[in-house]
């Protein structure tokens, strides 16, 4: 799994290979998961929804998006403190990013995800879980050599 984080430890350019083209990203929540999606090409992406569901559900309504947007890869946010320190919801979030590749198979590359829900709010985002992975998709495009 790629990350492409504020940490000093990792290497801030993800390795995507180039035949990479489509990607859906996720928002990760404990009851909601935004989702957008976009292309490399364009280097944008659009919200798409939310996915309001927990556990093994969750999963079934991720696999029904994957089957409909037929993305190549997967970009999960993952956040952190302000001063970029993990806490209990970074744990989550890597989790969520690990099985999302087991199940799926899929390259899935992790994003900070600092105040992007904050940024999608402030945007007057009717459905801010949608617009943040909105945002971090846009965010991951933009970092692509």
């Amino acid at each position: 799994m790629s990350t492409l984080t504020g940490s000093s430890s990792v290497d801030p350019q993800p390795a995507v290979p180039a035949h990479l083209q489509t990607f859906m990203a996720l928002d990760f929540g404990l009851k909601r998961t935004g989702f957008a999606v976009g292309n490399r090409l364009m280097r944008t992406a659009q919200p798409q929804g939310t996915i309001v569901a927990e556990g093994k559900a969750r999963f079934e309504k991720v696999a029904q998006q994957l089957k409909t947007w037929q993305p190549d890869a997967l970009v999960v946010g993952v956040p952190f403190h302000p001063d970029g320190a993990a806490h209990e919801n970074t744990v989550r979030a890597r989790r969520f990013a690990r099985q999302l590749q087991g199940r799926f198979k899929l390259p899935v590359f992790e994003v900070d995800e600092r105040y992007t829900t904050t940024e999608a709010r402030s945007q007057g985002a009717r459905d801010a879980d949608a617009a943040a992975a909105c945002i971090i998709l846009e965010q991951f495009l933009r970092s692509l050599p």
